[in-house]
C-alpha cells in the first residue's frame, strides 16, 4: 500500500464511529435537485450509462414539519465529522429542541455521509437549491466551496456577540482571506509534540520542553533552542536498530530499525510545512505559485530524516499495519517524538503509560503549530441570513454537540475543564497546559486555505509526497521546483 495523504478526515470519522454502535439510516427526504449533472460515464442525460461512482448516502432528516409561516433553515452535514449514527441521533435531537424552543423558525437537519457530502452539496448549489447553514466543517472542507460563504461580521455586530471570548489566533483563522469574518470559532484541535518519556530516559536525554519558545538541555548540559536542528540531533540518538545501536553510532543498521526518533505529521505536504511556518502556495496576485521557504526547508528535513538520518519511517514502513495499525505510528509505541493534533489521542492509550505532551519545535526562532478547527458557516445564497445566524448561535452554544464532536472548546474559559476531563484517566500527569497554550501558535493563514485548482493541487502534493517517501537519492531542490512548475501548469489551465 502506498502512503496516503489527506488522512485527517478519515481519522476524524473513525473517532466518531468509535463513539457509537452501527445503526440503519432513514433515507433523506431531500429530493434530487433539478438540473443535476448526468452520472459519471453518461453519454447524455437521456441515455445514461451505468455509473461507477458511489451514490451519496443520505442522512435522516428532521421528522417534525414546519408550522405555517415558519422560516425554514436547512442545516447541512457532513463535510467533516457528524455522520456516525450516534452523532446523527444527537444532531436530530438538537434540531427538535431548537424547534420546540424557537417560534417562527423551523430548523431542518439533512445531509450525506462524509464520502459523498461534498459532491451532493455541489449538486444542490449548481441547481440553486443550497442549504442555509453547513457544518461542522473544517478549513479544508469549507475551501472546497471557496467564495460561497457569508461574511458574518454585520450579524456579529448587530447581535453584539462577544468575539473577545476566543483566542485572537482562532478569530483570525476565519478572516485571513480578505472576505470578511467567515466563521466563529467553535471546536479547535491544536498541535503539540507527543513524546515517550521512557525512551528519553533510556537514552540519557532530557525530556522535550513543555514551555513554548523554550530551550532544550543537551546531555552535556548546554542549552540549545528548541528547534528542528535540535530535534534532528536528539532524534538520531532516539532511533535504534534491533541490535541496540542508535543512528549516531557505527554499525547502526537502517534496514533493521525498531524505534524511530521523530515522526512529523505527514498527511498533507502543506501541513508538514505548516509546522515550520504559516504560508500559502498562492502569491499576492492570486495566480502565481510560490513555495514558502519554511515549507521547502521542512520537506528537506522530512526527506533527510527518512533517507539520510533515518529517524523517520519510509513510506512503506509507515503503511505497515504492525507499525502503524491506527494511522498514527506513535500509538504503536515505536516512536519517541511526533507532531500531531489533539484529536490524535483517539489511539494514544496504545502507546503506553509514559507518553506526554510538549511544545512543538521552532524554525528560525519562530514557533508555529499547524491547526485544525471545526465550526458552522452560513452560505451566501441563504435567503434568510438573519434566521440562519440565530440558528448558528444556538448550535455554537450547544454543549451536547461540543461533547459529541470531541473538539477542545474555542472559548478559553471552557478549555481547562475540557482538557481535565479528556485526560482524567491517565496516571502519568499529562501536561494539558501545553495544548491550551499551543492555540496561540496556530498557523495563520491556515495551510488548508484557498488556492487555485484546489483539488488538482492536492493530487499533485499526494503524488510528490508519495514519491519522496518511497524513493531515496532524490535532489529535493529539483523535486520542489518540479512540483512548483507542475502546480503552475495546473493553475494556468484553470483546474478545479
Amino acid at each position: 500500500m502506498q502512503p496516503t495523504f489527506g488522512r485527517i478526515a478519515v481519522l476524524v470519522s473513525m473517532l466518531a464511529l468509535l463513539a457509537g454502535a452501527c445503526g440503519g439510516a432513514t433515507p433523506s427526504a431531500v429530493a434530487p435537485s433539478a438540473g443535476s449533472a448526468a452520472p459519471a460515464g453518461s453519454a447524455d442525460a437521456s441515455a445514461p450509462a451505468e455509473s461507477t461512482e458511489p451514490v451519496p448516502t443520505p442522512l435522516p432528516v428532521t421528522g417534525s414539519q414546519p408550522d405555517p409561516g415558519d422560516v425554514l433553515i436547512r442545516w447541512y452535514c457532513c463535510l467533516g465529522t457528524g455522520d456516525a449514527p450516534e452523532q446523527v441521533e444527537v444532531e436530530l435531537k438538537v434540531t427538535d429542541d431548537f424547534n420546540a424552543s424557537h417560534e417562527g423558525i423551523h430548523l431542518q437537519f439533512e445531509g450525506f455521509i462524509y464520502q459523498g457530502a461534498r459532491d451532493a452539496l455541489s449538486t444542490q448549489l449548481a441547481a440553486g437549491n443550497g442549504p442555509d447553514i453547513v457544518g461542522p466543517v473544517g478549513i479544508g472542507g469549507a475551501e472546497a466551496f471557496h467564495g460561497q460563504w457569508l461574511d458574518l461580521q454585520p450579524h456579529i455586530d448587530k447581535a453584539g456577540f462577544d468575539m473577545g471570548q476566543f483566542p485572537e489566533s482562532t478569530v483570525d483563522l476565519y478572516n485571513a482571506g480578505g472576505e470578511g469574518q467567515l466563521g466563529i470559532p467553535y471546536a479547535v484541535y491544536p498541535s503539540v509534540l507527543f513524546y515517550k518519556a521512557d525512551m528519553f530516559k533510556e537514552a540519557g536525554l532530557a525530556e522535550p520542553p513543555h514551555a513554548w519558545n523554550s530551550e532544550y538541555t543537551m546531555p552535556d548540559g548546554s542549552k540549545r533552542p528548541w528547534d528542528y536542528d535540535t530535534v534532528r540531533e536528539i532524534a538520531k540518538i532516539l532511533t535504534v536498530d534491533e541490535n541496540g545501536a542508535d543512528a549516531t553510532e557505527e554499525g547502526f543498521d537502517p534496514e533493521k530499525i525498531v524505534q524511530w526518533g521523530f515522526e512529523p505529521q505527514r498527511d498533507d505536504l502543506r501541513q508538514t510545512g505548516a509546522y515550520w511556518g504559516a504560508g500559502s502556495f498562492m502569491a499576492a496576485d492570486g495566480k502565481t505559485v510560490e513555495i514558502p521557504a519554511a515549507w521547502a526547508a521542512a520537506w528537506k528535513h522530512f526527506y533527510d530524516g527518512i533517507w539520510t538520518d533515518h529517524f523517520s519511517m519510509t513510506g512503506p514502513i509507515f503503511e505497515t499495519t504492525d507499525i502503524n495499525p491506527a494511522g498514527y505510528p506513535f500509538c504503536a509505541g515505536k516512536v519517541a517524538m511526533s507532531t500531531n493534533y489533539l484529536w490524535s489521542t483517539y489511539c494514544i492509550s496504545d502507546a503506553g503509560d509514559d507518553w506526554n505532551m510538549a511544545a512543538t519545535p521552532a524554525y528560525q526562532g519562530k514557533t508555529t503549530a499547524a491547526f485544525n478547527a471545526d465550526t458552522w458557516r452560513i452560505m451566501k445564497t441563504s435567503k434568510n441570513p438573519d434566521q440562519a445566524f440565530e440558528v448558528l448561535l444556538y448550535l455554537l452554544g450547544n454543549e451536547d454537540l461540543l461533547t459529541l464532536y470531541g473538539g477542545m472548546p474555542a472559548v478559553e474559559s471552557k478549555q481547562d475543564a475540557f482538557l481535565q476531563a479528556q485526560f482524567a484517566d491517565y496516571t502519568q500527569g499529562i501536561d494539558t497546559k501545553v495544548a491550551k497554550e499551543g492555540v496561540a501558535f496556530a498557523d495563520v493563514p491556515n495551510f488548508e486555505s484557498y488556492m487555485p485548482a484546489y483539488n488538482q493541487t492536492l493530487d499533485l502534493l499526494s503524488k510528490y509526497g508519495t514519491k519522496w517517501q518511497t524513493t531515496p537519492g532524490l535532489d529535493l531542490n529539483a523535486e520542489i521546483e518540479a512540483l512548483r512548475a507542475e502546480m503552475q501548469g495546473v493553475w494556468d489551465a484553470g483546474g478545479s
